[in-house]
């Protein structure tokens, strides 16, 4: 596929003056002063990641008051229940807060709700359960914060909602005695991007202060903070880069039982890295809700016992099986439903009806298909007696507003810039699908329509060095805002040894001027002419380690290639 090379501009003045304090690479400082690390003690604080870094808990609205009203709970020994959503974010937060409170009172129960019975965030099946199991308090997390009526529905029942959530909230508030939320109106916490769990851990810490506990007592889970930060794919910039650094190195040397055991079903032998826990972990997490029921990723997480830990991560290494099965079966479905169509190669988006996909990957596969067709896709199934789907956007497009043009045809949806969900009756779908396609043709430009290659520097091979690589490994971890950084290097030429893999990848040999490197470019077959043109090639690329025989060289692990102007 095309892609639109987007080369960032350099600030020449603040590079210089980055430069002369850390005396690296001018590269280098250039990509760290376009991620807004400016000066020296930036530096050092990005390069040396510390807790000390992370803001007092105190300075989130209503802090005083949720820790206020557990303590209560806690010395009335009222019963709690922690209550969150079936996605990792969620499970993650549920197992940590249940595990902490449990450790001072053990009145304590959780609830993940039902994928398909009873959908996204809180719900009234989950506020009975608490009613009939005489809770007196919720603590909802990564969910609650748009719940007004549920809310409302659980104080008639003398329920008590603690919110801890991070989702924007609405112009009207749940009553609940205490929202955390660092994107609600009136709260002066410096950091706004924490996941869900993040923001359990702040109430954590601050619950860990009033009631005299170690650090230990919320620092022993750091692993599951990291994995939900990586999950969730929030930025990868102040708290959550020093929360995920200090997770990563839990994950590591001590993991929970449950990641442990998810590690080792994945044959896990190096160094976790964010992408990992994104690849490897979340998706064995997220599949539990998916295929069945996501309550048994709390369960794993905590489980102590090593060995019945991996019977729970054995149902969800299986779940995971079956999820990659319908997805591949169903992308595969989908994109023959296109090819065969000449009307659906050529629109300006996707969707796609067939009642018996499952509706657990629906999302996954609409992401699928964007790798092929890049546009605002839609891919829907069945669900009782009403049609349900999920949506996905192309970078820069807001699909959220593009559904909302089209609530006419539609009984609900939500969601936000980059994805969606939403559910219509079965008659509306042609409609609902014209509609559209009509929105986003009128709204969407050519250039969104091509996939974007952000671009950090352009470079010469001679800068290639292994300290090079090891500053860059420095910038660990990577994630949105502090992606690993892409290169280009220009013209290049091909040194007539580079030769295809299977028919799909390219084993590159590239030199320029004196210096030689070998690369990888996966599923890059459909460019190996461009090598056998003779011709000046640019380069995108990442930098990465090759080990062999003992040996570790730099190898490029190539994004894309063009000819050279």
């Amino acid at each position: 596929m095309q892609k639109r090379w987007n080369i960032a501009t350099i600030n020449k003045e603040k590079t210089e003056e980055v430069f002369q304090d850390l005396h690296i690479n001018k590269n280098l400082c250039s990509i760290l002063v376009n991620r807004g690390i400016d000066s020296y003690d930036k530096a050092k604080n990005y390069f040396r990641p510390a807790l000390e870094h992370l803001h007092h808990p105190w300075l989130m609205k209503d802090m005083d008051k949720a820790t206020t009203r557990i303590l209560k709970a806690i010395n009335s020994n009222e019963r709690i229940l922690v209550y969150g959503d079936y996605d990792v974010d969620g499970t993650t937060s549920v197992a940590s807060m249940f595990q902490f409170l449990f450790a001072v009172h053990k009145n304590v129960d959780f609830y993940i709700p039902h994928r398909y019975r009873e959908g996204y965030g809180v719900s009234k099946a989950g506020i009975d359960f608490a009613s009939q199991t005489n809770c007196g308090l919720i603590i909802s997390l990564d969910c609650g914060i748009k719940s007004v009526e549920l809310i409302a529905y659980a104080k008639e029942l003398g329920i008590d909602f603690i919110i801890c959530d991070h989702h924007l909230p609405d112009a009207q508030l749940p009553a609940a005695i205490a929202i955390l939320n660092p994107k609600q109106p009136g709260c002066n916490y410096p950091y706004k991007e924490l996941c869900g769990c993040g923001v359990g851990f702040k109430l954590m810490t601050a619950l860990a202060e009033k009631l005299q506990l170690p650090p230990e007592s919320y620092l022993q889970f750091l692993d599951l903070v990291a994995t939900a930060i990586a999950a969730d794919i929030v930025p990868m910039t102040g708290e959550n880069r020093v929360l995920a650094y200090y997770g990563l190195k839990k994950v590591n040397t001590n993991p929970c039982a449950g990641i442990k055991a998810l590690m080792e079903l994945a044959a896990v032998q190096k160094e976790m890295f964010v992408s990992n826990l994104v690849f490897i972990i979340a998706p064995r997490i997220n599949a539990a809700g998916r295929m069945d029921d996501a309550k048994k990723a709390v369960q794993l997480f905590i489980e102590q016992d090593c060995d019945k830990a991996m019977e729970f991560a054995e149902m969800l290494h299986s779940d995971n099986t079956d999820r990659r099965e319908a997805d591949s079966n169903i992308t595969v479905e989908a994109l023959a439903l296109i090819s065969a169509d000449e009307r659906l190669v050529n629109r300006k988006t996707t969707v796609l009806y067939q009642e018996h996909w499952h509706k657990g990957v629906v999302g996954i596969v609409a992401s699928r298909l964007i790798e092929t067709y890049y546009r605002p896709t839609i891919v829907l199934t069945k669900s009782g007696d009403v049609v349900a789907g999920s949506a996905r956007s192309v970078s820069g497009f807001n699909l959220y507003e593009a559904v909302h043009a089209c609530r006419e045809h539609l009984l609900g949806y939500g969601g936000h810039f980059a994805a969606a969900g939403m559910t219509l009756l079965p008659e509306n779908v042609e409609a609902f699908s014209q509609r559209f396609e009509e929105v986003v043709n009128a709204q969407i430009t050519s250039e969104l329509l091509i996939p974007e290659l952000v671009i950090d520097a352009v470079i010469s091979f001679k800068e290639l060095t292994l300290p090079f690589y090891n500053i860059i490994n420095q910038m660990e971890p990577f994630g949105p805002e502090n992606m690993r950084p892409v290169f280009v290097a220009k013209n290049v030429k091909e040194s007539g040894h580079s030769r295809l893999i299977k028919d799909q990848h390219i084993k590159f040999h590239l030199k320029q001027d004196n210096c030689s490197y070998t690369g990888i470019g996966f599923n890059m077959a459909a460019k190996y002419h461009l090598l056998q043109l003779n011709h000046p090639l640019d380069i995108a690329f990442t930098l990465d380690i090759n080990e062999w025989n003992g040996e570790k060289n730099l190898q490029l692990k190539v994004c894309d290639i063009r000819l050279s102007e």
